[in-house]
């Protein structure tokens, strides 16, 4: 490198996102600094919530190549079938594991298990650094290096590094720092989110069930539960959290049925506003902005976190091919114009997807109903239809990175 800095990259955000890139990176022998607002293990920390994510079979590869499944895995429960209805309507579709020969469409796995075992893992690489709590203040991007800013409980200091990575959320303070606007569409939705004890235990089944006031989707967990995520406009959602576990068991049945008998024991609810959030560019100057800091989805689909860790791998791919070359500065325009053009593709085409979708199932129009319906039929009924978009839902379209194919970096 032609300066010296304190660090070769500096990740802003040690969420999910921002820590499984430091983890992908450790193979490179970089020397790397996360960089966290929110204490671990605090209440308000967002990533690490009782929140559930499910996870494709591109970061299960992912978290296999890294050394981190079988912990995951152990906390975690496989989806086997998914369930997709309207209700009122006569079309449902469905896709199957053994259909598609995997052992399991996804995971679905407890943010805040999947926090511990990335926090026990950061602490296991000499190279890396986590400064936390501690939060970005300002950035000054340069020619050969990029300065940030960070004010911790002894004060403010400057860190330099060849590349400076936001991986802080929708709300990004440091896309805004490097100049990076985004546009951001409401969606005028909640999700209200928990855990149900259904009657009859979802056995790896996962359901999305659409009706008027909003999609529901139900996800296995562990010991028979089910996860939900109901979402529903913002009054009907502060009105629902307000009611007590019978009521709230009573309004969820009604909207979801008896196809797992009748529901019982909900846990604790919570709720947070929906809306889509597309970066105007993924780079500048030394810096490069990835997961929802880049885009953030409706999570009708379930893909948010999976499209955030094809953007840890692709980053770590453009990173290592440079370096195989000869290129050791991983903050070159050459490599993050490579980073950014690959990724354009995936995350347009997973930001139509789930915007199509919300608004195909928001539209109330009885001609919009019936083509949905008859498309939902096809969907089951068209040989290859299920097939290809499967392998959309589990991450494995397009071009992949190498540890999204299950290949280490070298």
């Amino acid at each position: 490198m032609s300066e010296r800095t304190d660090y070769d990259i500096i990740i802003a955000g040690g969420g999910m996102i921002g820590s499984s890139l430091g983890l992908a990176l450790a193979p490179l022998e970089l020397k790397v600094a996360v960089v966290e607002a929110v204490a671990r293990g605090a209440a308000q920390q967002p990533s690490f919530d009782d929140r559930s994510t499910a996870l494709s079979r591109s970061s299960q590869r992912m978290f296999e190549t890294m050394r981190l499944w079988p912990e995951v895995v152990a906390a975690s429960t496989p989806i086997s079938t998914i369930h997709v209805s309207d209700k009122g309507h006569f079309g449902f579709s469905h896709i199957d594991a053994r259909e598609q020969n995997v052992e399991a469409l996804g995971y679905v796995v407890i943010n805040r298990i999947l926090g511990q075992v990335l926090q026990k893992a950061l602490a296991s690489v000499a190279a890396l650094d986590v400064i936390c709590p501690a939060k970005i203040t300002a950035v000054t991007l340069g020619d050969e290096m990029a300065e940030a800013s960070v004010e911790d409980a002894r004060g403010t200091r400057k860190l330099t590094c060849k590349l400076l990575v936001a991986a802080d959320g929708a709300n990004s303070a440091v896309r805004d720092m490097i100049g990076i606007s985004a546009a951001r569409s409401e969606y005028w939705q909640w999700a209200v989110i928990g855990n149900l004890l259904p009657e009859q235990s979802p056995d790896n089944r996962a359901f999305e069930r659409f009706t008027k006031a909003g999609p529901i989707a139900l996800l296995p967990v562990a010991d028979g539960r089910a996860a939900f995520v109901w979402i529903m406009s913002p009054q009907r959602a502060r009105e629902t959290l307000a009611l007590d576990d019978d009521e709230f068991l009573l309004r969820i049945q009604d909207a979801f049925g008896y196809r797992l008998g009748s529901f019982s024991k909900v846990g604790q609810r919570a709720a947070y506003p929906l809306a889509l959030t597309k970066a105007h560019s993924l780079f500048s100057g030394r810096s490069v902005v990835i997961g929802n800091a880049a885009h953030s989805l409706h999570p009708v689909a379930a893909q948010g976190f999976n499209l955030g860790m094809r953007d840890v791998a692709a980053l770590c791919d453009c990173i290592s091919d440079a370096r195989e070359s000869g290129k050791v500065d991983p903050g070159t325009a050459a490599v993050l114009e490579t980073y950014a053009d690959w990724r354009k593709r995936d995350q347009e085409k997973l930001v139509r997807f789930t915007d199509g979708i919300v608004h195909l199932f928001g539209d109330t129009r009885w001609p919009v109903r019936a083509l949905r319906d008859l498309g939902m039929l096809g969907f089951d009924l068209i040989p290859g239809v299920r097939k290809v978009f499967a392998k959309h839902t589990m991450g494995l379209a397009g071009r992949l990175p190498r540890l999204s194919r299950g290949v280490p970096l070298e």
